[in-house]
Protein backbone atom coordinates (compact mmCIF):
# COMPACT_ATOMS: atom_id res chain seq x y z
CA UNK A 1 0.00 0.00 0.00
CA UNK A 2 1.41 3.34 -1.01
CA UNK A 3 0.85 6.45 1.01
CA UNK A 4 0.53 9.88 -0.45
CA UNK A 5 2.20 12.71 1.37
CA UNK A 6 -0.95 13.95 3.23
CA UNK A 7 -1.80 10.39 4.32
CA UNK A 8 1.77 9.87 5.55
CA UNK A 9 1.64 13.08 7.62
CA UNK A 10 -1.71 12.03 9.04
CA UNK A 11 -0.33 8.58 10.00
CA UNK A 12 2.66 10.16 11.78
CA UNK A 13 0.39 12.61 13.59
CA UNK A 14 -1.86 9.78 14.83
CA UNK A 15 1.17 7.76 15.98
CA UNK A 16 2.63 10.77 17.82
CA UNK A 17 -0.72 11.53 19.45
CA UNK A 18 -1.07 7.91 20.62
CA UNK A 19 2.39 8.01 22.18
CA UNK A 20 1.72 11.33 23.94
CA UNK A 21 -1.56 10.05 25.34
CA UNK A 22 0.02 6.86 26.71
CA UNK A 23 3.06 8.54 28.38
CA UNK A 24 1.33 9.69 31.60
CA UNK A 25 0.04 6.17 32.20
CA UNK A 26 3.52 4.72 31.84
CA UNK A 27 4.99 6.98 34.50
CA UNK A 28 3.76 5.46 37.75
CA UNK A 29 4.26 7.31 41.01
CA UNK A 30 6.98 5.71 43.11
CA UNK A 31 6.03 4.97 46.71
CA UNK A 32 7.71 7.18 49.27
CA UNK A 33 9.41 6.10 52.49
CA UNK A 34 7.36 6.34 55.67
CA UNK A 35 8.39 6.24 59.31
CA UNK A 36 8.17 2.85 61.06
CA UNK A 37 9.22 1.59 64.47
CA UNK A 38 11.04 -1.67 65.17
CA UNK A 39 8.99 -3.68 67.68
CA UNK A 40 11.18 -6.79 67.97
CA UNK A 41 14.32 -8.36 66.53
CA UNK A 42 15.07 -12.07 66.92
CA UNK A 43 17.95 -14.08 65.49
CA UNK A 44 16.82 -17.56 64.46
CA UNK A 45 18.16 -20.43 62.37
CA UNK A 46 16.78 -22.89 59.84
CA UNK A 47 18.21 -26.37 59.60
CA UNK A 48 19.20 -27.36 56.07
CA UNK A 49 20.23 -30.85 55.00
CA UNK A 50 23.50 -30.74 53.09
CA UNK A 51 23.81 -34.43 52.26
CA UNK A 52 23.29 -37.92 53.65
CA UNK A 53 26.10 -40.07 55.01
CA UNK A 54 25.07 -43.71 55.45
CA UNK A 55 21.39 -42.78 55.83
CA UNK A 56 22.25 -40.03 58.34
CA UNK A 57 21.51 -36.45 57.34
CA UNK A 58 24.35 -33.96 57.66
CA UNK A 59 22.77 -30.58 58.41
CA UNK A 60 23.77 -26.95 58.57
CA UNK A 61 22.04 -24.08 60.39
CA UNK A 62 21.31 -21.04 58.21
CA UNK A 63 20.76 -17.93 60.38
CA UNK A 64 18.07 -15.35 59.68
CA UNK A 65 16.51 -12.43 61.52
CA UNK A 66 12.83 -12.05 62.27
CA UNK A 67 11.87 -8.38 62.63
CA UNK A 68 8.50 -6.97 63.59
CA UNK A 69 7.88 -3.42 62.38
CA UNK A 70 4.96 -1.11 63.15
CA UNK A 71 3.82 1.54 60.71
CA UNK A 72 0.67 3.46 61.59
CA UNK A 73 -1.92 0.84 62.60
CA UNK A 74 -0.20 -2.18 61.04
CA UNK A 75 2.35 -4.68 62.29
CA UNK A 76 4.58 -6.34 59.70
CA UNK A 77 6.40 -9.55 60.61
CA UNK A 78 9.37 -9.79 58.27
CA UNK A 79 12.45 -11.92 57.69
CA UNK A 80 15.97 -10.96 56.68
CA UNK A 81 18.51 -13.57 55.62
CA UNK A 82 22.08 -12.25 55.68
CA UNK A 83 24.28 -12.96 52.68
CA UNK A 84 26.91 -14.66 54.86
CA UNK A 85 26.29 -16.62 58.06
CA UNK A 86 28.69 -14.40 60.02
CA UNK A 87 26.89 -11.17 59.02
CA UNK A 88 24.64 -9.52 61.58
CA UNK A 89 22.34 -6.53 61.80
CA UNK A 90 23.78 -3.15 62.72
CA UNK A 91 23.66 -2.13 66.39
CA UNK A 92 21.07 0.57 65.63
CA UNK A 93 18.53 -2.09 64.54
CA UNK A 94 17.03 -2.67 67.99
CA UNK A 95 13.48 -2.54 69.38
CA UNK A 96 12.13 0.98 69.69
CA UNK A 97 14.33 2.43 66.93
CA UNK A 98 12.69 4.38 64.13
CA UNK A 99 13.48 3.50 60.52
CA UNK A 100 12.24 4.54 57.09
CA UNK A 101 10.16 1.90 55.36
CA UNK A 102 8.39 1.48 52.05
CA UNK A 103 6.42 -1.45 50.71
CA UNK A 104 7.96 -2.62 47.42
CA UNK A 105 5.24 -5.17 46.65
CA UNK A 106 2.98 -7.60 48.49
CA UNK A 107 5.86 -9.72 49.82
CA UNK A 108 8.82 -7.32 50.01
CA UNK A 109 9.67 -4.09 51.77
CA UNK A 110 12.68 -1.80 51.79
CA UNK A 111 13.85 -0.52 55.16
CA UNK A 112 16.40 2.26 55.63
CA UNK A 113 18.03 2.88 59.00
CA UNK A 114 19.27 6.25 60.31
CA UNK A 115 22.83 5.14 59.44
CA UNK A 116 21.87 4.79 55.78
CA UNK A 117 21.89 0.98 55.68
CA UNK A 118 19.08 -0.29 53.43
CA UNK A 119 17.75 -3.84 53.64
CA UNK A 120 15.18 -5.71 51.59
CA UNK A 121 12.93 -7.69 53.93
CA UNK A 122 10.47 -10.45 53.10
CA UNK A 123 7.00 -9.74 54.52
CA UNK A 124 5.72 -12.89 56.23
CA UNK A 125 2.57 -11.50 57.82
CA UNK A 126 0.67 -8.21 58.09
CA UNK A 127 -1.73 -7.77 61.03
CA UNK A 128 -3.54 -4.78 62.52
CA UNK A 129 -1.84 -3.35 65.61
CA UNK A 130 -3.75 -3.32 68.85
CA UNK A 131 -5.06 0.18 69.69
CA UNK A 132 -2.83 1.58 72.50
CA UNK A 133 0.28 -0.37 71.66
CA UNK A 134 3.25 1.53 73.05
CA UNK A 135 6.90 1.23 72.11
CA UNK A 136 8.63 -1.55 74.02
CA UNK A 137 11.73 -0.89 76.10
CA UNK A 138 14.83 -1.18 73.94
CA UNK A 139 16.42 -4.58 74.49
CA UNK A 140 19.51 -6.16 72.97
CA UNK A 141 19.21 -8.45 69.98
CA UNK A 142 18.58 -12.04 71.07
CA UNK A 143 21.36 -14.24 69.72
Amino acid sequence: MFYTEPQMKQAWAIAALAILISLPGLHAAEKQYGIARIVSVDKKARERILYYLVNTPVTHDDPYYELTLQQNDWLYRTEYTPRHAADSLADEWKPGAEVQMKIADKHHMLVKSPGGLELQLIVVKRVPATPGMDAPDPAPVKK
